[in-house]
């Protein structure tokens, strides 16, 4: 046998030695072929921030989302197919090297072991069966048939040493690739056995074109399903952009049928609720301009009336005035002006949708009450009545100007109903009525005819006046302002007959 000169895998075959068996070609150990990288795949590189961003803003959405859909299957076909291909390669591969050292071993228990016996066995019948044999010894000596030698180096030469006693590595010889196993068969010698890769790396090929025309398929399905998921997904975003704009375009208001149970469906809700809400205010504002309308030209046509009456008396030969009308002239104009300044401040008031913007602050209602009680007691009407006042600290939060402007409206609604000398009882007591616990009540009794039952419900309505009330002065939205004022501080307003007779109106807002 002959030592090996070195353990290169380039390195040409040693000279034979004379100590080599009869017809035994020898020669040094070739140098092992590192194994190949199973499966390697293409890097994924990470997008530079913003870029998908970039790239999909100028896209319609139901595109986008298909676009997305189609990206999203087809990586997961792409990621499927791979994780196949690997599974399926490392399986093959796991197979060959089992069989290899299967086969191995009971040859190295076998006579096969023995060089005499291995220089017997015909490099025909091996070539046959794509396997190459040799033995290697713990010194680097070999022995192999001429034109059959399996790629040999150190990881063989440490199985004949035992160290491990069996080695499983991918080596090349004569330009193909080989599987190379080597066990330890006694006497410090090791059997070799090599298979070509090329039949297993064939299995793999078509198995690659198979998994290749599959994911293309795949990927085709993810986007006829991303484009169908996005038309079917997106009909409803459709219906509400052509409702807004065509309530942008036409005005019209009606609402959108809603389907499902979905997001889809909450929004479209939703939007119709917004819908309504917006008819609500418009409609709110018809009203509100077609009643202040109708409210401002009796005193407009009043203040006409007698400008026209003052400037004709002043013409030459025209009749004058006696000095009784002339003297209450004058004074029927400011009256009329004052009417139609309070009608204006009333309807600029009931026309702010918004709440104003005044921060709220705490307060204590009894103090608010006693300020408009001052103001009530120094007006016209309101001089002429008693107010029996039982009021209890309420600790409530709000703005204070607009809910004393409230409480001086119903008092002045008591006054002008009650008859002179007339008593209004003014009481504030916290959570007075039962079903409204946690609140402050405030409740307005006058001594008038009271308010007839079917209009019990109508007084906070704006510019609803009966049809006693049309013979005095007034706008009709005193307390149109406060059921405004309550509503803005969540609370509520109510209409009822009081004990002495007259109207009983309840106010009532949140304590702290």
């Amino acid at each position: 046998m002959a030592a090996p000169t070195g353990a290169g895998s380039d390195d040409p075959p040693a000279t034979p030695s004379t100590g080599a068996a009869p017809g035994a070609p020898t020669g040094t150990v070739p140098g092992a072929v590192p194994d190949p990288a199973p499966g390697p795949g293409p890097a994924d590189e990470e997008p530079p921030p913003g870029l998908v961003r970039h790239v999909l803003q100028g896209i319609p959405l139901r595109r986008r989302v298909g676009i997305l859909v189609s990206v999203g299957g087809g990586l997961l076909v792409a990621l499927i197919a791979i994780a196949v291909y690997l599974t399926a390669q490392r399986a093959l591969y796991d197979q060959l090297d089992e069989s290899l050292v299967q086969r191995a071993t009971v040859a190295a228990s076998g006579d096969l072991a023995d060089p005499a016996l291995l220089l017997r066995v015909s490099s025909d019948a091996l070539a046959a069966g794509e396997v190459r044999v040799a033995i290697v010894t713990s010194g680097g000596e070999f022995v192999t048939l001429a034109g059959n030698s399996p790629p040999l180096g150190a990881p063989e030469i440490a199985a004949a040493r035992r160290d491990p006693p069996t080695s499983v590595r991918t080596g090349m010889v004569d330009g193909e690739l080989q599987r190379v196993v080597a066990v330890y068969a006694g006497e410090g010698r090791a059997l070799v056995l090599a298979q070509e890769l090329d039949p297993t790396r064939r299995t793999l090929s078509k198995l690659a074109v198979v998994l290749l025309v599959t994911g293309a398929s795949g990927v085709l399905l993810a986007a006829l399903t991303g484009v169908a998921i996005a038309r079917a997904g997106l009909r409803p975003v459709e219906r509400l952009i052509s409702a807004t704009e065509r309530v942008a375009r036409t005005g019209d208001l009606r609402p959108i049928p809603v389907t499902g149970g979905d997001e889809i469906a909450r929004l479209t809700s939703s939007f119709n609720a917004m819908l309504a809400a917006l008819a609500s205010s418009i409609e709110r504002q018809r009203r509100l301009v077609a009643d202040a309308g109708h409210e401002l030209r009796t005193p407009l046509t009043s203040l006409r009336t007698n400008l026209e009456l003052l400037v004709a008396s002043e013409r030459p030969g025209a009749p004058s005035l006696s000095d009784t009308d002339r003297a209450e002239l004058p004074a029927a104009l400011r009256a009329q002006v004052d009417e139609l300044a309070t009608l204006v401040g009333d309807v600029v008031e009931l026309a702010r949708d918004d709440p104003p913007e005044v921060a709220a602050e705490p307060l204590d209602l009894a103090e608010v009450v006693e300020r408009a009680l001052d103001r009530a007691r120094r007006r016209g009407a309101a001089s002429d009545v008693v107010f029996d006042v039982d009021l209890a600290s309420c600790e409530v939060t709000g703005d204070a100007n607009a809910l004393e402007r409230a409480v001086l409206n119903l008092l002045d609604n008591a006054a002008k109903w009650s008859p002179p000398g007339g008593r209004v009882r003014v009481t504030l007591r916290p959570g007075v009525a039962p079903e409204r616990p946690g609140t402050a009540v405030l409740e307005v009794a006058d001594a008038g005819p009271g308010i007839a039952d079917e209009e019990l419900d109508l007084v906070f309505e704006r510019f609803y006046r009966s049809l006693d009330a049309r013979t005095m002065s007034g706008s009709g939205l005193g307390l149109s302002i406060v059921a405004q004022v309550a509503e803005r501080h969540h609370g509520g307003v109510s209409a009822g007959r009081a004990p002495e007779g007259g109207a009983l109106l309840r106010f009532w807002i949140p304590r702290t």
